[in-house]
């Protein structure tokens, strides 16, 4: 790796996530056998040296491997040099928001979809498009709708890098243990319930991490029937409060009666996978989205968890397969088009999927995915299988979030820390939602 101690060591102190999107990835063989190798990425014709910066969210384990496939890019293309700049999920937006301000960018970034508008609406992002057209960034493999997830108002501004779906993790041989039943794919809220209350009188709990309402409360509007945001991205998009009371009633009661862990013994954690509580085997289940499945059941080496989707009625409704993360190419990069060639590298070339290994998501590239099949470990098997099956089981995503979301997010969770210590009652909290999420959206329309 040619100069990447500056940029690695400005975040070492900051730790790793699996958070929205963490995880990590297994060893893989080097072997060269399975599939065909893209091209190495073309150099520039002036063979002028190149530096590039990368930023990224995660865990350890996609720190490692990413600084792998950063190497392999470098040997095959002397010229460039790539400096990596790395984050748990939260710290990693809260440094990115400044360089933005600043004009300081890396000239490639890591993109989630609740970040995709507010960075496309004020231009940072460049417009992939032309690369594409050209074929520096191979898209051959990729199918319309991995891609068309990445547009914001007809540009191509961040490449979909794998799909997710969300799911619930279950510790099976803790729940056959303790007698606590084991829900089918066909699972509902009430059995959650109940499942919370077998797993509270063997002293353990469900949920790994805390719930991300900000990914929770949405899906449980989808299985409704309803929408976190209308179509016009204006306003909020459920017309009855009804449903915001209902959803944090339950919540509100899996708290009070220890289901799940307090807000003081979560505001300790890190969020990195190491700190789940499955990991630690004081919760029988876990949620989040399918790439997140891997770190935590690597972990958990003296049993085996299993993958379910999340519970309904309206389960079908409520899921859909989510871009898991981007990569997107900044407006301020001075060297957009090796940007694009490395990105081209990483979603297609299959020596550096063997170690990626669907970790971002399972691959959006055909033939990578094919190749992959035979390497995967069983944990990486579970999952492909299992966002398999919610092709089949899911319905059309939303679009992404409107301008404003992020701080929408931050007032959710606010007022769910107040619901839980009782500073204020749901009904009102649904009132305030709606008038303050309203209001963000309008000024964002400004």
């Amino acid at each position: 790796m040619k100069k990447v101690l500056t940029a690695v060591l400005m975040f070492s102190l900051i730790g790793s996530l699996i958070g929205c999107s963490g995880g990590g990835a297994a060893e893989t063989p080097a072997s060269n056998e399975t599939g065909t190798e893209t091209p190495p990425a073309a150099a520039s014709d002036s063979k002028d040296p190149v530096k590039l910066r990368i930023a990224w969210w995660g865990g350890q384990s996609r720190h490692d491997y990413t600084l792998k496939v950063i190497e392999m890019y470098e040997a095959q293309n002397p010229h460039v040099t790539i400096e990596p700049e790395y984050a748990p999920f939260d710290d990693y937006w809260k440094k990115l928001a400044p360089q933005a301000v600043a004009g300081g960018l890396p000239d490639i970034i890591q993109m989630d979809i609740s970040y995709l508008n507010q960075y496309a609406g004020r231009n940072q992002l460049a417009d992939l498009k032309p690369f594409t057209e050209s074929g520096e960034l191979d898209v051959a493999d990729v199918s319309e709708n991995a891609l068309s997830g990445g547009e914001v108002n007809g540009k191509l501004v961040a490449l979909n890098l794998g799909v997710n779906a969300l799911q619930t993790t279950f510790d099976v041989e803790t729940m056959k243990k303790n007698g606590i039943d084991i829900p089918s794919k066909e699972w509902t809220w009430d059995d959650m319930d109940k499942m919370g209350a077998q797993a509270k009188e063997k002293g353990l709990q469900i949920g790994g991490f805390a719930y991300r309402h900000d990914v929770f409360f949405p899906y449980y509007l989808r299985t409704i029937g309803q929408k976190m945001y209308s179509a016009d991205g204006k306003t909020i998009g459920y017309g009855d409060d009804q449903a915001f009371i209902d959803y944090f009633t339950r919540y509100q009661k899996w708290y009070d009666n220890g289901y799940i862990l307090s807000l003081d013994k979560e505001a300790q954690k890190k969020g990195v996978a190491e700190e789940d509580e499955i990991v630690l085997g004081n919760s029988i289940s876990g949620t989040g989205w399918s790439n997140q499945f891997l770190a935590v059941a690597n972990l958990v080496t003296d049993r085996p968890l299993e993958l379910n989707p999340m519970p309904g009625p309206g389960t079908k409704d409520g899921l859909f397969l989510k871009p898991s993360m981007y990569f997107s190419v900044t407006e301020t990069s001075k060297h957009k088009e090796e940007a694009a060639k490395f990105i081209s590298f990483f979603i297609n070339d299959i020596e550096a999927n063997k170690l990626i290994k669907g970790e971002r998501g399972v691959p959006v590239s055909a033939k990578v995915k094919e190749a992959l099949k035979p390497l995967l470990s069983e944990n990486e098997a579970k999952i492909f299988d299992y966002v398999t099956w919610a092709e089949a089981n899911s319905t059309q995503g939303d679009p992404p979030n409107p301008i404003g979301a992020v701080e929408i997010e931050k007032l959710l969770r606010d007022l769910s820390e107040r619901i839980l210590f009782k500073k204020i009652s749901i009904e009102d909290a649904a009132a305030e939602f709606r008038k303050e999420a309203n209001a963000i959206l309008a000024r964002s329309q400004q």
